[in-house]
């Protein structure tokens, strides 16, 4: 009797198992639709363009292997994007942690009044298009724009500076564009991970005299340590990805000084402006970048493992 009813039992549970696993996939089958259609098949074609010389604009491909990957690594201005698009992700990456950090930190505290209000503020530009804010900063950062407005009139310059027309300048002005764009994405999960922080571990260091800096570093940040690993990888894949702020603000000038590797594809794939397009090239181009990312980011997720078993 007793075996039949266990027998029932599980039977039932089996059911339920497979009804819930049903369920889960009703509701994840349209994504793997969509991303099926919208981000393996492009994929697979980019690659399968990569191996032939074609101009996208004719009917006609010739298979050519890897003549395409071959001379890459002899073209200069592909090197240079490759250069740029880490000079910017080892500009921009440290800046919107340590920032969206800060943030965080001082937007966790219940006692400050309006927090929530702040918190709206500095997300908002999370949600706005990176072309709009493109075209906004592009009249903020001009000549004639606010900022070189405020700073000749306190003195701080001499002269009026072209932030997105100066090599010298371009780069470090579409940083810190950024990071004010979307640094509110990071301040949320930092926002997260405070709030899972044990608030009796902090009320125990305040009870012992620890001041607010110690109890940062020796009891909030290594509580947060983990999301700190997820942030920086997040972080650093978008930062090599960037394309459409940069693409906005500076189309990779002034003299190809901000130009990354996603407005060296596009402009070799879709523009005439270094001659006929080169759209296997380009995807050559796009599918060798996209190697590197991949590996990159396996190394940062070993790293982050590799120290969270070191803590535990």
């Amino acid at each position: 009797m007793k075996t039949r009813t266990i027998t029932t039992r599980n039977a039932v549970q089996r059911q339920r198992y497979l009804r819930l696993n049903a369920w889960c996939w009703a509701f994840v089958i349209m994504t793997l639709v969509f991303y099926v259609l919208f981000q393996g098949y492009p994929i697979i074609c980019s690659f399968y363009y990569s191996l032939h010389n074609w101009s996208g604009m004719t009917s006609d491909m010739t298979y050519i292997g890897l003549q395409n990957y071959k001379q890459l690594f002899g073209e200069k201005m592909f090197w240079n994007a490759f250069q740029n698009s880490f000079k910017y992700m080892l500009m921009v990456v440290p800046a919107e942690v340590l920032v969206s950090l800060i943030f965080a930190y001082l937007l966790n505290d219940a006692k400050l009044k309006g927090r929530t209000f702040y918190r709206v503020c500095l997300f908002l530009p999370v949600v706005i298009t990176a072309s709009v804010v493109g075209i906004v900063m592009i009249f903020i950062f001009s000549t004639q724009g606010i900022v070189n407005y405020a700073l000749v009139s306190t003195g701080i310059i001499g002269k009026a500076i072209n932030w997105l027309g100066n090599a010298k300048y371009a780069m470090p002005t579409v940083v810190a564009v950024a990071v004010w764009k979307d640094m509110g994405t990071y301040m949320i999960y930092w926002l997260a991970a405070l709030a899972a922080v044990p608030q009796d571990i902090v009320e125990a260091s305040a009870i012992d005299g620890a001041t607010k800096p110690k109890t940062f570093f020796h009891v909030t940040l290594p509580n947060i340590a983990p999301t700190a690993g997820i942030i920086l990888i997040l972080c650093t894949i978008n930062s090599l990805k960037v394309f459409d702020l940069m693409q906005t603000l500076t189309g990779g000038g002034p003299f190809y000084s901000t130009d990354v590797i996603a407005t060296y594809v596009y402009r070799t794939a879709f523009t005439s402006e270094l001659g006929l397009p080169r759209f296997g090239f380009a995807s050559a181009a796009a599918t060798l970048f996209g190697l590197i990312i991949i590996v990159l980011g396996l190394v940062l997720n070993a790293i982050k493992s590799r120290l969270q078993a070191m803590q535990s």
